[in-house]
């Protein structure tokens, strides 16, 4: 079972990072769960008409991977995220595989923390950045797995 980070067990400079791949299926899921069937994340004849030349995933589910790290990761369960700042930089094609990693930067006595929230394609190229504000869990939980 892998437990959460409580506030006052996180220090500045800390961070965690998760990886995950857009696929085919993940595009496909994201489409019907948002709603969002721009013909850029949906139908290769057009995407292959505009600047980026191909499909790409929607900047909000290369976002996501930011929010997991969050509620699953680091802090983990029982975090509440209060605001995300986001600079997209680089699409995500089908088939790259990105690396979120959020670093503290700042903390107050309430409870809120402030990360540096960066994602990177399989290039190390910079795809998404930003900054996140959560309050902190303040009791112990755990996931299973």
């Amino acid at each position: 079972m892998s437990t959460n980070t409580l506030f006052e067990e996180i220090t500045i400079g800390q961070s965690a990072s998760l990886s995950t791949a857009l696929t085919q299926d993940i595009l496909d899921a994201f489409v019907k769960v948002s709603g969002d069937c721009n013909p850029a994340h949906t139908d290769p004849s057009y995407a292959a008409s505009t600047p980026l030349k191909a499909v790409v995933g929607h900047g909000i589910w290369t976002a996501s991977i930011i929010s997991r790290i969050l509620g699953t990761t680091f802090p983990g369960p029982g975090t509440i995220y209060l605001g995300q700042t986001l600079k997209f930089k680089r699409p995500v094609y089908l088939g790259d595989e990105i690396t979120g990693t959020v670093t503290v930067s700042q903390k107050d006595e309430k409870g809120k923390v402030w990360l540096e929230t960066m994602v990177t394609n399989q290039k190390g190229e910079t795809v998404l950045e930003g900054e996140a504000v959560i309050l902190a869990p303040t009791s112990r939980y755990g996931l299973p797995g």
